[in-house]
């Protein structure tokens, strides 16, 4: 009997790590080029999502060229983001910010962020990945 039990004991510890790995998979950053955050500075927030599981912040930034790129930006959870300041209203459509984000590895306008950084200087950084400065 005590073997039985082990064994269905070892199979279902086996079928509970086999089902985390995905769960691991989804919140890895692989998708985004970290090594540097890409500056838009002078971006206009266009939407603001307070959302589990991520929030995310829309919004418009002119590249090089000047030409409107409309970009979305992924953040933590709100009971991650809450601690570190943020609020669901923290941004608001209109709104002036600077933007550090990790660009998509496509080179699309989307990305993971850093921080932002709001029209009276206040810095707000994404649970993730905010915590590590840039040089």
């Amino acid at each position: 009997m005590n073997l039985r039990l082990g064994a269905s004991l070892t199979l279902a510890m086996m079928a509970f790590c086999m089902a985390s790995v995905p769960m691991a998979a989804h919140h890895g950053n692989v998708a985004y080029d970290t090594s540097k955050a890409v500056v838009l500075r002078g971006a206009a927030v266009t939407k603001f999502v307070w959302a589990n599981p991520h929030c995310f912040i829309m919004f418009d930034a002119k590249d090089d060229k000047g030409n409107v790129q409309h970009w979305a930006g992924e953040a933590g959870s709100p009971s991650a983001l809450g601690p570190l300041g943020w609020s669901s209203s923290s941004l608001q459509p209109g709104d002036t910010i600077t933007v550090y984000i990790y660009q998509s590895r496509t080179g699309n306008p989307v990305g993971r962020l850093n921080k932002i950084v709001l029209a009276d200087g206040t810095e707000l950084k994404d649970s993730a990945l905010g915590y590590r400065e840039e040089k």
